[in-house]
This record gives structure tokens, sequence and C-alpha cells, in this order.
């Protein structure tokens, strides 16, 4: 055993392995070294009884099982000596192969036997029992194991790590190294999605470096899927070849030449717009225009009006005791009377009482209705309002992840039962979700789209609300007028101050609202007090579960990244007998909020009652129950599903004690803590901080410079995004001009 800068080295040989994760590569195994044993952990793959191993990492003190050796990189390398090579196959790592054949291999091949098993596979023939099937099978199994083994060592030349690496090729197979090899950008395509540094420093040392077609085509798609993230589904192309010119170091008019390459091959798609040419990847103008196809049809198809509706309106409000609004009853009456209708408004403007009358309405004429929403907070929502079953878009549909990608069972070939649907907070959804919503729909359902256009688009790409609504297609109406119980709430006041241009108001001792001034890392601290003392003693509030800290950026003092250290410190610190698990740059412990930051349709989950399934969205928050240090995993409650985070998922999760406002779509707390000092001049507008102040139910707190809200309030820019729908939904309609794709 050697040790330099601190890293350790552990050689010997494989005796015991304890527990494996194929998937993940983490294994635990014990290694005998100059006669003495040790226990090895880490991400490194399979090893096998008789192989010899050097192990890198450092020894660790284990709470339940002593000392270890945790290993962040490891070689192997197959048995030499005949007893190793014996022991290794007589350990059951092959197909076919047993002690007994095990014993008949080595006796006849020697020390050539694995030699013989990885280069002449028909030679095992000899062996009575073996056929030529089964000798080929062996072989590919063989080959199949220390494919993976190499995979992750070529890979580690480059910084990759092992769990990365055993993604890799469980995405390419077998092969991978040879795919790697003749394209590394495969790397950063789908379903990997790895960075295009990664992906260029390999290729440049197979010398595919400049205007390379390979290079130059990922580099477009890279561009585009960057974008995406950032919620444009194309882009002009001007822009698309002089962005990826400058990201890869290539003259715009070669970017030019290949993006017509990529063009004609399929590998992106091309429309004429008003503003000029824009250019999509595939899936995402095959969204947006399946989108606009069945909008246009909902708005163009004669619907089913309901007879005597007007005396059933009225009916309904005696039994409720109140009179609906003119806008509200003129939402309740296109809703009975249209296939489609966006319904929107600020707070307090009575979407809720309007959306329980179309819902009391339909369900009198015993149509059936589905209430969902984008996320697990939002449908939980909407089912406390409306008094109705609300689910998620996905359970609503029902996610099938088997074979790793994902399929909602219910979709064009297996329709949803349903009559009507009615979607809160549209503004949340992206067009690949929505497209499958519409595509699981029969034809007679009609959609009720329900949100605030005020709000922040979605997280994923599209702007489907702002699209539709501008488009001028759908049916729209939009609720201005504030109800007199709403309207002795500060936060609904400021809300609508803040969307039309005014300055919110500071509240006083009796308001639900307030403003208090402090700068740096005066308020920082003061967010921290506010949290973990003030707010839960004067008003009551769990720290945790109650109040949310909602910040327009990540960096800074008054950053998520600062006040998740700072209030976990506070909130749930070290102590003894509380497990822990550091991952990355993030420790987690029992009892810390968490949030899922991207969708992941392979996370397990369980319900109360048994139900079980897949599936953790973007967005979601929940508490840490369980921390398992020896398979570094985590037990996550989430509203009411238990999640198991295992090692590769544990990147997907972030403490939440703070998260940005861009992440609190479709959810509402009871408090809200807001800092605005030091607000990044890109963040700096109105719909920003409109979004955080409508997520307080009780209580917002702005905590920061008025001149920062102040320029928030008065920056009426909205995130600009690139989408096609509202033209396309234009041109699907009757007498509408015909798009122009390449």
């Amino acid at each position: 055993m050697e040790n330099t800068e601190g890293t350790s080295r552990l050689e010997g040989r494989v005796i015991h392995v304890i527990f494996e994760n194929e998937d993940t590569g983490y294994t635990v195994f014990e290694v005998e070294s100059g006669g003495e044993y040790y226990e090895v952990a880490g991400v490194v793959g399979q090893v096998h009884i008789g192989e010899s191993v050097v192990a890198h990492g450092s020894f660790e003190s284990h709470p339940t099982y002593g000392e270890q050796f945790r290993a962040v990189a490891c070689e192997t390398s197959v048995p030499q000596a005949v007893q190793d090579i014996l022991a290794y196959l007589s350990a059951g790592v092959l197909p076919y192969i047993g002690p007994a054949t095990a014993k008949k291999l080595v006796a006849r091949f020697g020390e050539k036997t694995l030699d013989v098993i990885a280069q002449e596979p028909r030679r095992l023939t000899d062996i009575k029992g073996i056929s030529g099937e089964k000798a080929l099978r062996i072989s590919e199994e063989f080959k199949k194991m220390f494919g993976a083994r190499e995979v992750v060592a070529w890979l580690a030349r480059f910084g990759v790590s092992a769990p990365r690496a055993m993604a890799v090729y469980n995405a390419f197979g077998p092969h991978t190294l040879e795919a790697l090899t003749q394209n590394p950008y495969l790397l950063c395509g789908e379903p990997l999605q790895m960075r295009f540094a990664l992906a260029d420093s390999i290729a440049a040392e197979l010398q595919m470096s400049g205007e390379n077609k390979l290079r130059v085509w990922a580099a477009l798609l890279y561009v585009l899927r960057h974008n995406a993230g950032n919620g444009h589904t194309c882009l002009p192309r001007r822009r698309l070849t002089a962005t990826t010119g400058q990201f890869i170091g290539v003259e715009a008019q070669a970017v030019e030449e290949h993006l017509d390459g990529a063009l004609e091959a399929g590998e992106l798609k091309s429309q004429q717009m008003a503003g000029g040419e824009y250019i999509y990847l595939p899936e995402l103008l095959s969204a947006e225009e399946d989108i606009a196809a069945r909008l246009a049809d909902l708005a163009c198809r004669q619907p089913t009006v309901p007879p005597d509706l007007e005396r059933n309106i009225r009916v309904l409000e005696r039994s409720r005791g109140m009179e609906y609004a003119p806008l509200q009853r003129q939402a309740i009456r296109t809703a009975l009377t249209s296939n489609v209708l966006v319904l929107t408004g600020g707070p307090g403007t009575g979407k809720t009482t309007t959306v329980n009358a179309i819902l009391a309405l339909f369900e009198n004429q015993a149509d059936r209705v589905a209430l969902c929403a984008p996320t697990g907070r939002a449908a939980k929502r909407l089912s406390e309002l409306t008094g109705h079953k609300a689910s998620t878009i996905h359970r609503l549909l029902e996610v099938d992840y088997s074979g790793g990608v994902l399929h909602f069972i219910h979709n064009e070939k297996n329709l949803l039962r349903c009559d009507v649907i009615i979607l809160d907070e549209m503004s949340m959804v992206d067009v690949k979700l929505f497209q499958s919503l519409l595509a699981a729909l029969k034809r007679g359902c009609r959609i009720i789209m329900v949100g605030d256009a005020d709000q922040l688009p979605s997280v994923g790409p599209g702007n489907i609300l702002g699209e539709v609504i501008c488009s001028g297609v759908v049916p729209t109406v939009c609720l201005t007028q504030i109800f007199r119980q709403a309207a002795s709430s500060l936060i609904v006041a400021n809300a609508h101050r803040i969307v039309t241009g005014q300055i919110p108001e500071t509240g006083g001792r009796e308001d639900d609202f307030f403003f208090l001034k402090a700068g740096g890392m005066a308020c920082q601290q003061l967010i921290c007090d506010l949290v973990a003392a003030r707010l839960p003693r004067s008003y009551g509030f769990d720290p945790v579960r109650d109040i949310q800290v909602l910040c327009p950026t990540k960096m800074g003092p008054s950053g998520t990244r600062q006040l998740n250290l700072r209030l976990q410190e506070m909130l749930n610190p070290p102590s003894i007998g509380k497990d822990e698990l550091k991952a990355g740059e993030q420790i987690f412990r029992v009892g810390d909020k968490v949030m899922q930051v991207r969708n992941d349709y392979d996370i397990p989950f369980e319900r109360e009652g048994g139900e079980s399934g897949v599936g953790a969205f973007n967005g979601d928050i929940g508490i840490v129950l369980e921390v398992n240090t020896s398979q570094r995993s985590l037990k996550v409650r989430m509203d009411d599903r238990i999640l198991v985070y295992t090692a590769e998922h544990l990147n997907e999760l972030e403490t939440a004690y703070a998260v940005t406002i861009h992440k609190s779509q479709g959810s509402e707390f009871p408090a809200v803590v807001l800092p605005v000092s030091e607000v990044p001049e890109k963040l700096c507008y109105r719909n920003l901080l409109y979004t955080g102040v409508t997520r307080a139910k009780k209580l917002c707190i702005l905590a920061g410079s008025g001149a920062t809200v102040q320029k928030m309030v008065e920056n009426v820019r909205q995130n600009l995004r690139y989408s096609g729908l509202g033209e396309l939904l234009m041109r699907a309609m009757p007498g509408g001009e015909p798009g122009h794709e390449s």
C-alpha cells in the first residue's frame, strides 16, 4: 500500500464481492493484500473474485461498517495465475460455467483459459456440455464485462467520473469505445447531454477539430438544446450561426454551409416566419405543429351547446348565494359553448370561483371532468380549491419508463376517457408535455386552460399560454376585477400594483406584506433571522415546512447558494446520531428540505397505501426522511410520494431552504421571504418580482433595496422566448397562410 499526495493506493486480489449495483457501478468488495484483508467501496464498475485490483482513494471510518477504503478509481486486470482463474470462473461470473466446468476449462487450457474465452470461443466446445451457441454467449458476456471497464478507464483520462462513464456504457453498450472513437460528439447529444467541451477535448485528441462536419453539426445541436433549456423552441438562423461560430471558433460562413447540410439530412428543421427563418430541433417543431393543429381543430369544430345554460347559471348562483361578475359569467358561458378556452387573471380576480362553476355545470350534464396541473404541489392546491381530485399531467397520462425511454400509457392509441380537461397553472406547461396531453384526448374532449399570463413562462421550452393568447385564435377571458375579500390582502393589492407598474406599498403591523430595508451581508443576516427565529416566534410558522425563501438569483450574499448553506447550518446542523451524506458540494441530512432540479423518470417512489411508480419532476420539494451512508442513498418525502435516491441521482437534488423564483412556479407557501438586494441587472424585471410575490398565501416579506424594487417594477421586459407556436396556430386555421419548411 502506498500514499502519495493524500491519496492512497491499495493493491491486491478480490476475494469477495459484498454488494454491487450494475447500473451505477457502485460496488463493495473485499481485497486481500499482503496477507491483510480490506473492505473497498466506491463507484468503480464491476469487479469479480480472483481479479487483481489497484484501488485509488483513502481510508474512512464508516459509522456502521467500520474502516473502509473509499475508492475513487479502480484499475483491474484479469487473473493470471491458474488458481486465481479457477476461483474467478468458479464464482459464476459467466453463463453456463460453474465450479465443475471451471475445473475442466482450467485443466484443458491452463493460464490461457481467459484468452481462449475472449479470442477463440469455438475451442470451448472441446469441453463436454458447451455447445457452439453457449461458447459464443460465454465469450460475449466476458467481453461485455470488460468492455464496461475499458470505457470507465478510457473516459477517466478525460476526467469523466466512473458513474458518468457507466451511464455512457449503458447508453451505447458493448461497442461504446468504437462508437466514441468514430464520433466523440455522441457524448453531448441525446440521451447523455454531457458538456460539449468534454466531447471537443476527446475529438481534438482524435484529430477532429476545426471545421469538421461532425463538430459543427454537434455544436449546432448543442446550442439549440442549450437554448431549449432557456425556454426557446427555435432560434433565428442568423443568431444560431453567429452563436455557434463564436462558441467553437469557426467562421460564420462555414457554419452556414454545415447548417444547410444538417437541414438537408433532417438533423434540424427550418420554418419561415414573419421575422425570417427560424431553426428548430425536429422534435420541438413537431411539438409546436401538433399543438397548433389540435388547438385549431378545437377552435373550429362546432361544440355541443347545453340547453338552458343561462337558467342553469342562475340556479347555480342561487344555490351558492352569490352572483357572478360579468367577466366570470362570460368565462362560464364560453367554457360551456366552446371546445377550448383560456381563462386568465391575477390573484383575487375569481379564477377559482369561475373554475368551480364551470366544473359544477359540466358535472350536472354528466360530463367526465379531469383536473390536472404541471406539478404535484399545483395539483394538490387545485384539489383543495375545487374539492375534486386533481393530478399531475404525468400521473394523468401515466408514465411508462421501460427501456430507459419516457412514454405515456395514455396516448393517441390509448385515449383518456374524460370529456373535459381543466388544466391549471398553464404558464408552467412546456411544449413537449402539452403535446403529449393533447395527443391523449379523444376528439370530442374540451380543454380549459387556466393560468396567469403575467407570471414567468415554463421552465421547459415554449411559451404556450402567451403564444396562444397573442394568436387570437383561442377564445380567451381575462378576469380583472379584484373581489372584496381579496382586496383586503396587501399581497393581492401589491401584486396588481406591480403588474401595472406601481411600487408596492410597504405595509403595516396588521398587514400580510412588508418591506424591510437591508443590503449585502446585513440582508443575508436579516433573512436568516426572519426564517429561523422572528417569523416562527411571531406567527407560529414552521421554519422548514411553512417558510420559503425565494431568490431572484443563485449568486451573492442573498442568493440561493449562500442562503442555503447558512439556513441549513441554523435549521438542521450536524449532530451525533444524525446521518449525513456528501454528494459533490452538497451535504444532505435527515430533516433537510430538498428540491428536485430536473425531470427524471427513472427514480422509484411509493405512495401511502402501497401504490408504486417512477418519476421526480423539476421543482418538486420534499424532506429527507432517511440517509443510507453505506449505499449512498436517500429516502425523501415529496407530497404524497416517498422517493429513493440512489448514488447516480443525488446530483439532481439541492437543498431548498432557499430556491430561485423560477423554480417556485406552480407552488404556494404560507410565508415567502423575497431578497431584493443586489439583484443582477438581467434579473431586474417585473414579472419575476410579480411571480415571487404571488407565491405567498399568508405573508410576504421583501428584504433589500427600495431602488431594486423600483427597477424591477419599471422594467417591463419579459423574458424573450423564441417560439413559432402563435404563427403556426394562425396558419392552422382555415384560410391561414401555409408554412414553409426545409
